[in-house]
């Protein structure tokens, strides 16, 4: 073929964009690379961007939301960047996406606020058992029910993970503020906590607290292994909104000097109790509501001797033997080691009855560990 006819038949293939393109010494875009344009027009489903010697530029429709509110305060002459997504499309513009551009730059966002330890506002878009779907610079996260604040942590009794969800949807619609634990774009992993987010406020009003102190508050919550309570800092004590509370623990082992199976039998929400500050790990408090009320143990020699023989009531039979009230403050434990001594061949269970009194002798008294040994005496 004669070359002069090759050449022409080759320049017909070109098209005006891609002979416009090599006709000028500049770097050739290839589809996902971002361009920097100058808005030219823009509508409620479109935008003209002039890329320079590049040519024209259009964005359509989804492709101009972003979840980083860059394309509702753009106007003309504004720049903006946008990912290559056609080379040219049927009215021979570039066709682009803001939408893929603010994705990618939405992530880097949220890295940054992440190494900064920074917080940010959220919207709660749905709830589960686990706890909470958010959003964030457009992007979905997870905020575990494990990271809520103690103002809006769910305090069921008996865990009941329908009610735990019950109060998680009332958190939907609303906003919050949060910090990004967890941010992996590969993965699209987002895990954000509302806790981290307030610790700085809450350790500036815990810092106020020191162990020994005395708080007056109101019940919270009450679950198996203790009840929560809620109270104001020392300096918002009189001036103090709701919000501004901080909340402790305390154990079951420090509601009372009593063995104690179910904390509800001592407290309920709503109840106002004092309780003295007993431990102070960062953001969590540890209370003592025994701490303020006078030990019995301390005065058990006045009241029983070892070797005296008393009357006392059942409370309950484990594998180490029968815990037994001598009175309601003073309890000591049948050992099953003793018991099967002194009664072979039998069982706790078929000579004794929860809630059952019986006559025992006492073997020793350890008042500093709140320990006494028993024994069953024979019928």
């Amino acid at each position: 073929m004669n070359k002069v006819i090759q050449q022409e038949e080759e320049q017909a293939e070109v098209s005006p964009m891609e002979g416009l393109l090599s006709s000028v010494d500049l770097h050739i875009p290839v589809v996902g690379d971002i361009l920097e344009g100058t808005v030219l027009e823009k509508t409620s489903n479109s935008m003209l961007l002039d890329l320079g010697p590049i040519g024209t530029g259009i964005v359509y429709g989804a492709e101009l939301k972003d979840g980083m509110g860059i394309t509702s305060a753009l106007s003309v002459g504004d720049k903006v960047k946008a990912t290559l997504t056609d080379i040219e499309n049927e009215e021979g513009y570039l066709e682009l996406s803001v939408r893929q551009a603010s994705y990618n730059r939405a992530w880097e966002d949220l890295e940054e606020k992440k190494e900064k330890k920074e917080s940010m506002p959220t919207r709660i878009l749905d709830a589960n058992k686990g706890g909470l779907l958010v959003e964030l610079n457009g992007i979905t996260g997870f905020l575990p029910v494990s990271q809520l604040s103690n103002a809006n942590y769910p305090r069921v009794e008996n865990g009941d993970k329908n009610r735990i969800l019950e109060l998680l949807k009332k958190l939907v619609g609303q906003d919050l503020r949060v910090r990004i634990l967890d941010c992996d774009k590969e993965t699209e992993k987002l895990i954000v906590s509302e806790k981290a987010a307030q610790s700085e406020k809450e350790m500036t009003a815990i810092s106020e607290l020191k162990v020994g102190d005395i708080v007056e508050g109101d019940v919270s919550g009450v679950v198996d292994f203790g009840a929560f309570v809620k109270f104001f800092p020392p300096s918002r004590k009189d001036v103090g909104a709701a919000e501004e509370k901080l909340e402790g623990l305390v154990h079951i082992s420090e509601l009372a000097w009593q063995l104690i199976d179910d904390p509800r039998e001592i407290v309920k929400v709503g109840d106002t109790v004092q309780a003295k500050i007993i431990g102070i790990d960062e953001t969590r408090i540890s209370l003592s509501m025994k701490s303020l009320q006078k030990d019995p143990w301390t005065e058990v020699h006045e009241r029983y001797q070892v070797g005296q023989e008393v009357q006392g009531k059942v409370d309950k039979i484990n594998p180490f033997g029968a815990f037994v009230y001598l009175d309601k403050d003073i309890h000591g434990l049948a050992h099953i080691s003793e018991f099967k001594n002194a009664h072979p061949g039998k069982t706790m269970e078929e000579m004794l009855v929860p809630g059952e009194s019986y006559r025992w002798k006492i073997l020793s008294i350890e008042a500093r560990s709140h320990r006494m040994g028993l024994t069953l005496l024979k019928k």
